[in-house]
């Protein structure tokens, strides 16, 4: 199942390689996968790439970390009060419906140009896929397990931490996946404000100097970013939810 999901990926990249080899592609529209290849070799031998990418890694971790333990924490409290719904929910979904690009102006007026403002970004982002998927994992455990929870007289504590937690774990791990991509969405629009470092930047440095192989290759990084957050969400979903009979069938398939 491994290789037939890159099948369609590879067959891209050769015909996309053929087509430009016979000149169909004007490279300086859209350069060879070899030409963008062997950017990233240039770029890679004198640094330039290894230390873009670490700033914009180290950003996303840090604003994922706290966005996310945020977005848990809300979630959390909503969902097991209606209270702090009432008090907390409203105001939330109203700030999840402001598009980044809208907090721009008052991000570099709140945090100026340096890194927590890149960093309130992506943390800002992170927070509503986790805290919306905890608050519904939350709210969709079987009633009829809280009843069994009951009648065996479980404490609280341990209706939470056997029954109910366990319980909304999927829909948790669910909405990291949808973090982790929002975080780099959130990056890439972070990573425009004022800075020198970081794969955003690359891409807005080559677009100046109109290096198509530069601005190419950053969207590969990303894409393969993409493709290693998501491979490890379903690592960590294959490892917390191996007592879940759904995921236990689809890692038997």
């Amino acid at each position: 199942m491994l290789a037939v999901s890159w099948l369609a990926p590879v067959l891209v990249v050769l015909a996309w390689e053929g087509l430009s080899g016979i000149g169909y592609i004007n490279p300086q529209i859209l350069p060879s996968p070899s030409a963008v290849l062997g950017t990233a070799l240039t770029l890679i031998s004198n640094g330039t790439l290894p230390e873009h990418l670490g700033y914009s890694l180290l950003r996303a971790t840090v604003g994922f970390a706290i966005g996310g333990g945020i977005g848990f924490v809300l979630g959390v409290l909503v969902g097991f009060s209606r209270i702090a719904e009432a008090a907390l929910d409203r105001s939330i979904q109203m700030i999840r419906a402001i598009p980044f690009l809208a907090l721009l102006p008052l991000v570099i007026i709140w945090f100026g140009v340096d890194e927590t403002g890149k960093i309130f970004l992506v943390s800002l982002g992170v927070m509503f896929p986790i805290y919306i998927n905890t608050v519904l994992g939350i709210r969709q455990v079987d009633p009829k397990l809280l009843e069994l929870a009951q009648v065996t007289g479980l404490s609280v504590r341990q209706r939470i931490t056997r029954i109910i937690l366990p319980g909304a774990m999927p829909s948790i791990l669910t909405g990291v996946r949808y973090a982790l991509a929002v975080a780099w969405l959130a990056l890439v629009i972070a990573e425009t404000i004022a800075t020198t470092k970081g794969i955003g930047f690359l891409a807005m440095d080559a677009r100046e100097f109109l290096q198509t192989n530069v601005i190419v290759l950053t969207i590969v990084i990303y894409a393969a970013i993409g493709v290693f957050a998501d491979g490890l969400a379903r690592f960590l979903e294959k490892r917390l939810l191996a007592w879940h009979p759904n995921y236990a069938i689809g890692e038997n398939r």
